[in-house]
């Protein structure tokens, strides 16, 4: 079975599984085409995180980390000499080195079977030959095509080849990524016709990767461009960093909910997040754990703020282990679930822990661009529309859209995230959850030769010395990408994520208390009506925060919106079918049964299987 955000990664990695490939075999043939035909929520120039389990040790979850670092060059005194109080949302500023490309080969040598030739098969085809622009592709270009006419030529040169935006549906070709990809094949077609083994030879494609890639980037990036923040500024990636950077497998940090394991990445992400808010919830009554209540809409959320005030506070590279283990506690999850009282908290509140000074918390920037108008709801004030929304990520943006679509990136390229999601697990029980995000299209200008972009994920970062989440070299940037896995007596059961920056654990906790308490099937759990906070420092440029906010789809229902409401809440109403693009994969243990879900929002992602 596999799962994704759009119907040719799912079709492709199915088509892997259909000749025997492995979970791992197909979720690489499956990314590599979402790089291609997701062009505006990810890119080959971003990272990706994964996590997952092998029939061989199936109750070992492992995180696969393609988050790439900074660059040496990206210093808080080199932003700060640019004019900058915060990294810009958009430009070659704002990249950390390229991590995914490099993750996916990594899982492909140590748990595939087939070759970078077979798995690239796919991706080359839809890049050489051409795929059909999805709708918002296109809605994403003709935002920024002024941004790209003025100040990113080699962006409009690619995106806009005839000076026009391209229209949906038509037919779209990237010669120079497929240039790249068959870069890959042939240095591993080299390797084994030399008498490499198949692991040498993958790590020979690795190389070509970064032999091609580096150069380009660090001579293109020095030359000035347009940032989000309106200034011109050159990049400060080097080909050293490119080549310097090696994916990795690191241990997965886990709690209990349930009688099931919940498998994150580390506080190097933002996992931990939805493992916290699980262990507050745990403790409480079945009636106060269903999203689709009053209540339980209530409670969720302010469990939600209390475990992203700790993310604000402590996460971020090389966090203290120890600082980990007590914000996953009982004794720490009871002291915060004691918080959540009847009216809606509008603070942010971080946790203590015992022997550790608290570190500040980044300043809190209001937006009256996300203040919604009230009144949508007759007599019930505080309840507004918000400008636009997306299936991945609520975004107000500069041009009001359909709230079916994607986030819009502002004139200046900036988008406040969004990103695509695959999920495959194979008859030998193999499961795989990924995400994988960055290098948008609008995220800084085209790299001659490449034919795509570097990603953004720097903006995470803070230009402050004291934040555990501070810009430094050489350390990866909290990222957002957070994928799941879920256990049950040792074996894997469910594998899920969904794309939407902050939102990605917020949506993914809905699904799990649906699923693992409600009752709901995994498809039921995706199309029930969704809901998250904004009432926390985002993680995207300009990282504003709504105090007391809460995106609601409005399918939630009147009488729980007013609720809402009334206990505090300032919320936004989404639409109908406007929050989260989960997908997930199952499999029973007991009889292997396989099972998928996408979601039907924007009506793109697919599940398949047989």
């Amino acid at each position: 079975m596999a799962a994704s955000t759009h119907w040719l990664a799912t079709a492709s990695a199915q088509a892997v599984l259909e000749r025997d490939g492995t979970a791992f075999d197909a979720a690489v043939a499956g990314a590599f085409v979402l790089h291609v035909v997701e062009p505006h929520l990810n890119g080959p120039g971003g990272d990706m995180t994964g996590v997952f389990a092998t029939a061989d040790d199936p109750g070992r979850p492992v995180v696969l980390a393609g988050q790439g670092p900074a660059p040496a060059g990206a210093t808080i005194e080199h932003y700060r000499a640019q004019g900058l109080d915060l990294v810009p949302g958009s430009g070659a500023l704002a990249a950390a080195v390229p991590g995914a490309v490099d993750a996916w080969l990594l899982l492909l040598r140590d748990h595939g079977t087939w070759s970078v030739a077979d798995v690239l098969r796919f991706a080359i085809g839809y890049a050489r030959d051409g795929h059909p622009l999805l709708g918002r592709v296109a809605a994403t270009i003709g935002s920024v095509a002024g941004l790209f006419r003025e100040h990113w030529p080699t962006s409009a040169q690619r995106w806009m080849p005839d000076g026009r935006v391209p229209e949906p549906g038509e037919m779209v070709t990237d010669p120079e990524y497929a240039g790249v990809l068959e870069a890959l094949v042939e240095a591993e077609g080299r390797a084994l016709a030399d008498g490499a083994s198949r692991a040498a030879a993958i790590d020979a494609a690795r190389d070509a990767w970064r032999d091609v890639v580096g150069p380009a980037v660090e001579e293109f990036v020095r030359t000035p461009h347009r940032h989000s923040d309106g200034a011109d500024h050159a990049g400060v990636m080097t080909a050293a960093d490119v080549a310097a950077f090696s994916a990795s497998f690191e241990e997965a940090t886990t709690v209990t909910f349930r009688g099931h394991t919940v498998a994150k990445t580390g506080p190097w992400g933002q996992g931990p997040v939805l493992l916290q808010a699980l262990k507050i919830l745990e403790g409480l009554d079945d009636s106060l754990l269903d999203p689709s209540t009053e209540a339980g809409a209530h409670t969720v959320l302010e469990a939600l703020k209390l475990a992203m005030a700790d993310r604000d506070a402590w996460y971020g590279e090389g966090a203290d282990p120890v600082v980990l283990a007590h914000l996953l506690s009982d004794g720490y999850a009871a002291e915060r679930r004691a918080l959540i009282g009847e009216r809606a908290s509008a603070e942010v509140r971080p946790g203590s822990v015992p022997g550790r000074p608290t570190p500040p918390l980044p300043a809190l920037r209001t937006s009256s661009a996300l203040t919604a108008a009230p009144g949508s709801l007759p007599g019930a004030p505080g309840v507004g529309e918000p400008t636009v929304t997306s299936v991945g990520e609520p975004t107000v943006a500069a041009v009001p859209v359909d709230a079916a679509v994607d986030p819009v990136p502002d004139a200046l390229g900036a988008t406040r995230g969004d990103t695509c999601h695959i999920d495959v697990v194979d008859r030998w029980g193999n499961m795989v959850s990924a995400t994988p995000s960055g290098g948008w299209l609008q995220s800084s200008p085209t790299v001659p030769g490449l034919g795509f972009c570097l990603g953004t994920r720097l903006q995470m970062t803070w230009l402050d010395e004291s934040s555990p989440s501070a810009l430094r070299p050489g350390a990866r940037p909290r990222t957002t990408l957070t994928p799941t896995l879920v256990l049950r007596d040792g074996q894997p059961v469910m594998a899920l994520g969904s794309p939407g920056g902050d939102q990605q654990d917020q949506w993914q906790l809905l699904m799990l208390l649906r699923v693992l308490v409600g009752g709901y099937t995994p498809q039921e759990a995706i199309d029930a009506p969704a809901l998250h906070t904004t009432s926390m420092p985002g993680s995207f440029w300009p990282r504003t925060w709504t105090p007391a906010g809460a995106v609601v789809e409005d399918r939630l229902g009147a009488d729980v919106v007013a609720g809402l409401v009334a206990r505090g809440h300032q919320v936004t109403l989404a639409g109908d079918w406007a929050l989260g693009r989960l997908s997930a994969v199952t499999r029973d243990p007991g009889t292997g049964l396989l099972g998928a879900a996408a979601n039907p929002r924007g009506a793109q992602g697919y599940a398949a299987g047989r």
